[in-house]
């Protein structure tokens, strides 16, 4: 386990219930999260750098949560190092990094999986096998809304990589995921929520247009903030009819009295909690059948792709093609 912050302590809750998994080590340099996350795990080794647990001859495979601007570099060497990979999105904010790190991982015959996990959220999963299915015929519309409930720090938004690549990427994973490849995009951008935002060159509030290669059109709309919650719903129309994933209440009551009111997912990680739970339960699945993993390295690649292919069609006012970002 690299990284025992805040994603990282979800993960080694799950990791817990995992029969396939033993942890053997945690690594972090702050050493009172390293031993808080051990003794949760009842790891025997604690180490302060990564490298040294990727180096440890009992550890098989690795899950990383560490900071982003550390993913690249440590998939590399447990790629190196013949190890499996579990890793938190993104792999690189460069498109040309994340590019040769996941030829190494090709190259190397390493599993590997990206944390899109979505994907593995029930309602999205069905939606899939729906779509596959041809119950709703046709794909002719996406569109995603995901709106947080307040922005991270400015200290995190200037390390991020825009809003393209910290929060819409996983809109963009979804589209790709339900729809198919995209050929173009369209983006705008504004500050509406805090000018400071808009003082670091970045974007809070944004409306991003696809083409799909299949011909199908696509928007998708985030915000920095909802002051009522996490806000993330999903509509995939086609030829027979459409598929919903909507913003459900996190406890399964209505109220009827003086009108109508239920509770709310407050964060992504409490909405999408099953999710976490089920992509690291197939990650170890997939190693045990000898499978690969998914989603996987082009998964990585191409949902950078379209998210950097967005932040230059905001930046030049412009339609992007996505073989415009090479």
């Amino acid at each position: 386990m690299l990284g025992a912050g805040r994603m990282g302590l979800e993960h080694a809750r799950t990791l817990l219930g995992i029969g396939e998994a033993q942890v053997v080590a945690v690594a972090d340099p702050v050493t009172q999260a390293a031993h808080r996350a051990a003794s949760l795990l009842r790891a025997e080794k604690v180490y302060a750098e990564p490298e040294a647990a990727i180096a440890d001859s009992a550890v098989e495979a690795v899950v990383i949560a560490t900071p982003t601007d550390t993913h690249a570099r440590l998939i590399e060497m447990a790629s190196l190092a013949g190890k499996a990979v579990f890793c938190e999105k993104p792999v690189a904010q460069d498109l040309a990094e994340t590019r040769q790190v996941m030829a190494l991982v090709e190259e190397r015959g390493v599993p590997f999986q990206i944390g899109f996990q979505r994907r593995y959220d029930p309602p999205y999963a069905q939606a899939k096998a729906a779509i596959e299915a041809g119950e709703i015929g046709e794909v002719e519309q996406f569109i995603a809304v995901m709106r947080d409930p307040a922005p991270p720090t400015l200290d995190y938004l200037q390390v991020s990589g825009g809003i393209f690549l910290d929060q819409s990427i996983h809109d963009i994973d979804c589209a790709r995921f339900l729809v198919g490849e995209v050929e173009e995009v369209l983006a705008w951008g504004a500050v509406r929520v805090d000018p400071a935002i808009g003082e670091i060159g970045d974007v809070d509030t944004t409306n991003l247009s696809l083409r799909f290669a299949n011909g199908a059109l696509g928007v998708i709309q985030n915000s920095r903030r909802a002051v009522y919650g996490y806000d993330v719903r999903t509509e995939v129309f086609g030829s027979r009819g459409k598929l919903v994933m909507d913003a459900t209440p996190k406890t399964p009551l209505w109220r009827y009295a003086n009108g109508i009111s239920a509770d709310h997912y407050h964060f992504f990680m409490d909405r999408f909690k099953e999710a976490y739970r089920l992509e690291l339960e197939a990650f170890f699945r997939f190693l045990a059948t000898g499978q690969r993993p998914t989603p996987g390295t082009q998964d990585a690649l191409e949902s950078l792709r379209i998210a950097l292919a967005a932040t230059k069609s905001l930046k030049e006012k412009r339609p992007v093609r996505l073989e415009e970002v090479v």
